[in-house]
């Protein structure tokens, strides 16, 4: 088994970091940079940044403001929001980006994810679903910051990615988003089981036996969490602790916390 990564997510909205609950109600937790230096200190394996306006007003990648964050920033770094065409991940990257993230642009123009793959690399691209499980158990898929109902199912569009060359599936719970109540399994286990891909999963986490069983019941590959980092106690290198205990192989530096 692969070593699996603990990755904390950023949500950057307007001059700051924030967070909300189910993609709505957003607080501000603070700006970028100090908490880019916060988890250099803390262990983590890779840090997710992503623009969570930009899909919804139509504006482009600050690529400017990511080659600041990146100095500050010594671990894999992904960003993503507004990306609708190759020449704004060349910007990203050159800016310190390491891998991009795509949503919106995924639905509307699907074959960007061919080209970027093919010009990039498919280790380059992530692409992040963002689903809403209905009452009658069923998921779809939402674009736009979680705003517009896609139509399409999970399982089946992660199926479509990996094939146009997506290298990894972000996996969101926009529900369960800031809740705390832990991740949605029985979906991550179908997409891991569906996919030949990493599958990070997110939204939910609120302990680190969350994580354990998205990864030993839902065999995600690594998991995202924002909330337990912000407002608890609980740290990235605690939960590596915490993984390496159950079994679970992770990347050991357990001196930070």
């Amino acid at each position: 088994m692969l070593k699996v990564r603990v990755i904390p997510t950023l949500l950057w909205r307007d001059f700051g970091l924030v967070k909300g609950i189910g993609f709505d109600s957003w607080r501000r937790v603070g700006p970028v940079v100090p908490a880019l230096k916060v988890y250099h200190s803390r262990d983590v394996d890779e840090l997710v940044l992503v623009d969570i306006t930009a899909s919804q007003v139509s504006t482009v990648p600050d690529h400017e403001s990511v080659s600041d964050f990146s100095d500050e920033c010594a671990v894999p770094l992904t960003v993503g929001g507004g990306i609708t065409e190759l020449g704004q991940i060349v910007h990203l990257l050159k800016a310190g980006a390491d891998k991009v993230a795509i949503n919106t642009s995924a639905f509307t123009t699907p074959d960007l994810i061919n080209a970027a793959a093919a010009r990039f690399g498919s280790q380059c691209v992530v692409v992040s679903i963002d689903f809403r499980r209905f009452p009658d158990g069923t998921c779809r898929c939402f674009s736009h910051s979680g705003t517009r109902d896609t139509g399409k199912e999970p399982v089946a569009w992660a199926r479509e990615l990996a094939a146009r060359g997506a290298g990894e599936i972000l996996l969101t719970s926009i529900e369960r988003d800031g809740t705390m109540t832990g991740y949605d399994i029985p979906l991550i286990a179908e997409v891991a089981a569906a996919v030949d891909i990493p599958v990070i999963a997110s939204g939910g986490a609120g302990n680190y036996q969350h994580m354990v069983e998205a990864i030993r019941d839902g065999g995600a590959s690594a998991v995202a969490a924002a909330s337990i980092f912000h407002y608890t106690e609980m740290t990235p290198a605690e939960a590596k602790q915490h993984l390496h205990a159950a079994g679970i192989p992770v990347r050991r530096n357990f001196s930070a916390t």
